[in-house]
C-alpha cells in the first residue's frame, strides 16, 4: 500500500454516511493508515476516478436506478467488489447460475414479463419477489389458496418489466430465521441470525427482522464456503478478490442447508451483531485490496 492511499466508501444520497453500524468505518481504517470517506455514488463532484479504491457499501437506492448504477460501476477504475460482480449479483437470477454449479439453493423458478404464474409447489406457501430488489422490497408470501392475490402481485411486478422469482417458503425460517455468514477478503469472519422478514401471522419464534450474533452450525458454514467458491469461480476470481460477501442460508424441512441469497454488492455486514474484531478485519481486508 502506498503512502496516502485514499478509499471512498460509496453510499447513497438518502444516507450519505450509511446511517448504520458502519458509520465509523473511516475511523477504523484510519487506525491502520488508510484515509477513507463516505461519498454518495451519484455525487457528480466525487473524485471516484482518482481514488485508490472505491468500496460499494450502502448504495441502497440502486434497485430503482440499476442501469444508471451499473453504468457508474463500469466507470470506476478501482471498485470493490468489481463491476462485473455487481452486474451479476444485483439480479437474483444469479441463483440459477449457482444452482448449475452444484450449490444447493432454495428451489427457484423465474417468471419473465408476460409469462403466467406457475405453481410447481401447489401445497405449500410460496414467495414472489422481483429479481432486482433489496431489503425484501416487493417480496410477498402467499398461501396456496391465495392465488388470485398472487396473480395480482405478479402483474404489479411485471408492470415494471421485472423478472419475478417464485420460491417455496421455507417454514424453518419462522422457527430459526436466516443465518447470514460474512466473509471479508474471502475469509470467514462472523455470522448472525436474521428473523423472518415474511413471518407466519401465527407468530414466529424469531421476531420479524430481529438480529443476533451466532456461531453457525458447521453444515451451514460449509454451504456458505461452497457458495463463495462458486461465485468467485464464475467470475474467474479467487475468493480473496472479493472484498466482502454475505451468504444467507436457511434449512430445508429435512435440515439440509439451502442458499437463499449471496450478497456481493452492498449487504449489511452485521457489525452490530459481530465480535469487536470484525471491523478491524474489514479494515485489514481493505488494506490488502489496496496492494
Amino acid at each position: 500500500m502506498r503512502n496516502g492511499a485514499r478509499v471512498l466508501l460509496a453510499s447513497c444520497a438518502q444516507l450519505p454516511r450509511s446511517g448504520t453500524d458502519e458509520d465509523d468505518l473511516p475511523d477504523v481504517l484510519a487506525e491502520i493508515g488508510v484515509t477513507a470517506a463516505w461519498v454518495p455514488w451519484d455525487d457528480p463532484a466525487a473524485p471516484f476516478g482518482e481514488a485508490d479504491l472505491v468500496v460499494l457499501r450502502s448504495t441502497w437506492d440502486y434497485p430503482l436506478r440499476r442501469k444508471e448504477f451499473l453504468g457508474w460501476c463500469d466507470s470506476v477504475p478501482a471498485l470493490a467488489n468489481p463491476a462485473g460482480v455487481a452486474r451479476w449479483n444485483t439480479d437474483k437470477s444469479y441463483l440459477a447460475d449457482l444452482a448449475e454449479r452444484g450449490v444447493p439453493v432454495v428451489p427457484t423458478e423465474l417468471i419473465r414479463p408476460g409469462e403466467p404464474l406457475r405453481s410447481p409447489w401447489p401445497d405449500v406457501d410460496f414467495v414472489l419477489k422481483p429479481s432486482v430488489g433489496a431489503s425484501s422490497r416487493g417480496a410477498a408470501r402467499f398461501a396456496p389458496g391465495e392465488l388470485d392475490s398472487a396473480v395480482a402481485h405478479l402483474a404489479g411486478l411485471h408492470s415494471d418489466d421485472q423478472i419475478v422469482l417464485v420460491q417455496p417458503y421455507q417454514r424453518t425460517v419462522d422457527r430459526e430465521g436466516e443465518t447470514a455468514l460474512v466473509f471479508l477478503g474471502g475469509t470467514y469472519s462472523h455470522a448472525f441470525v436474521k428473523g423472518a422478514m415474511l413471518p407466519d401471522p401465527a407468530g414466529p419464534e424469531t421476531g420479524p427482522g430481529e438480529r443476533f450474533g451466532v456461531r453457525p452450525d458447521p453444515v451451514l458454514r460449509r454451504a456458505a464456503e461452497d457458495a463463495m467458491d462458486a461465485a468467485a469461480a464464475l467470475h474467474g476470481l479467487r475468493r480473496a478478490d472479493l472484498l466482502y460477501g454475505r451468504v444467507d442460508v436457511v434449512r430445508g424441512e429435512d435440515g439440509s442447508p439451502l442458499l437463499l441469497e449471496l450478497e456481493l454488492t452492498e449487504p449489511s455486514l452485521g457489525f452490530a451483531q459481530a465480535d469487536p474484531g470484525a471491523k478491524p478485519r474489514f479494515a485489514s481486508a481493505v488494506r490488502a485490496a489496496l496492494r
